[in-house]
């Protein structure tokens, strides 16, 4: 994992946590990346300060946060916030429908009328989420990615 602080085109800072400098990239190349306080998609890297370790002789036997990171280990605090955000979404799915691409339509059908009301998961576009938004319709994405049943193990 690494971590870049960002700032958006309206001055507001935030941390983005990422795979690689190339999930980043891909990320922000395919509009993916947001300011979560105004939603702004004109993201880019904030100036960040060098990280200093520790003196060696008061540095704990697992490293500063920096270089777990760096060995791909999250700090224990941050994967615990992971875990109970999955677990608390995954129960929230439970009664939930997955209906894959077809999110946007059969949340449409449900908005107009045209089906009746129910919980419903799937995967939708940018584009069709905002038109969706415009449209009056509730919708969120979920936080921690989710496998569709069919490409479960």
């Amino acid at each position: 994992m690494i971590v870049f602080d960002l700032s958006c085109g309206e001055g507001h800072r935030f941390e983005g946590w990422f795979g690689s400098s190339d999930d980043y990239a891909a990320q922000q190349a395919e509009g993916l990346l947001t300011c979560p306080q105004c939603g702004s998609e004109e993201i880019g890297k904030a100036p960040m300060a060098p990280s200093v370790p520790a003196k060696s002789s008061t540095r704990e036997a697992g490293g500063d946060t920096g270089t777990q990171l760096a060995k791909g280990n999250m700090p224990v605090e941050v994967k615990k916030a992971f875990e109970t955000l999955a677990r608390a979404q995954s129960k929230a799915l439970e009664s939930s429908t997955w209906v894959g691409d077809q999110f946007a339509e059969k949340a449409r059908e449900m908005h107009y009328g045209e089906a009746d009301e129910a919980p419903i998961h799937g995967r939708a576009t940018r584009d069709e989420a905002e038109d969706m938004v415009a449209e009056g319709i509730s919708v969120a994405p979920l936080l921690v990615p989710v496998a569709p049943p069919d490409e479960l193990n």
